[in-house]
C-alpha cells in the first residue's frame, strides 16, 4: 500500500515536470530569433531571422521610417502648431518572432521599446504546374509609438502611447505614415507608376528634351 501510494504522487510529479518542460521548449522556440542587420549589404536595411527548432522559418531585410504629426504648444502658448517627428527603425534592435503552421509573426523595438513595429504574415497556398506550393504575405502592420519620448517628440502636448493598427484599412494607414518603407509590392508598385506616368507626361510636352531624365537613369 505504501508503495502504490507513494508511487501516485511520483507519476503526477512527473506529468508536472513533463508539462513544464513542454512549456518551456515551446517558449524557448518563440525566443529563436536574431538581428542579423550588421550582415546586410545595405546600411539602412536590417535583417530578422526567426528560427524554430533550429531551422529558419521566417528571414525578413527591411528599412522602416516613420512620419508622426503631433502638436506643440506656439510661443503664445495658446495656439497650437503641428510638428513631424521623423522615427527610423534602428540599428541594434530588440526582435522577438514566432512561426506557426499558417501564421508568423515578427516584432522589433527600440529606444527602450518607445517604438514597436509588429509585422503579422499569413500562409497561402497555390496550384501550380509543379503542385502546390505556399508563400507568406505579409497582412497585418502595427506601429506603436510612444509620445513622451523626447528625442523624436520634443515638447509634445499630448503624451501618449498610440497604436496604428488597422488590418482592414491598411492602405489608408500606409499614406499616413509617410515614410514607412517595408519593401511591399504596392509601394514599389506604386513608385514605379509615380516615374513612368512623369516621365510619360513630360515626353509628351518635350519629346526631344531627355537631359531631365538623367537622374532617373
Amino acid at each position: 500500500m505504501d508503495l502504490q501510494a507513494r508511487a501516485v504522487p511520483s507519476v503526477e510529479r512527473l506529468r508536472v515536470l513533463l508539462m513544464l518542460f513542454h512549456t518551456v521548449a515551446q517558449i524557448m522556440a518563440e525566443q529563436e530569433v536574431e538581428n542579423l542587420s550588421g550582415l546586410s549589404t545595405n546600411p539602412e536595411k536590417d535583417i530578422f531571422v526567426v528560427r524554430e527548432n533550429g531551422t529558419t522559418c521566417l528571414m525578413a531585410e527591411f528599412a522602416a521610417k516613420f512620419v508622426v504629426p503631433y502638436d506643440v504648444w506656439a510661443s503664445n502658448y495658446v495656439d497650437l502648431i503641428t510638428e513631424q517627428a521623423e522615427i527610423a527603425l534602428t540599428r541594434g534592435a530588440e526582435v522577438k518572432g514566432h512561426c506557426g503552421h499558417n501564421e508568423s509573426q515578427l516584432q522589433v523595438f527600440w529606444v527602450d521599446r518607445a517604438y514597436a513595429l509588429k509585422m503579422l504574415f499569413v500562409k497561402e497556398s497555390h496550384n501550380t504546374s509543379k503542385g502546390p506550393e505556399a508563400t507568406w504575405r505579409l497582412s497585418k502592420v502595427q506601429f506603436i509609438y510612444d509620445s513622451s519620448e523626447k528625442t523624436h517628440f520634443k515638447d509634445a502636448v499630448s503624451q501618449h502611447k498610440c497604436p496604428v493598427d488597422e488590418r482592414e484599412q491598411l492602405e489608408e494607414s500606409l499614406p499616413l505614415i509617410l515614410g514607412l518603407i517595408l519593401g511591399l509590392v504596392i509601394v514599389v508598385t506604386l513608385a514605379i507608376y509615380h516615374i513612368h506616368h512623369k516621365m510619360t507626361a513630360n515626353q509628351v510636352q518635350n519629346p526631344r528634351d531627355r537631359s531631365q531624365y538623367k537622374h532617373m537613369g
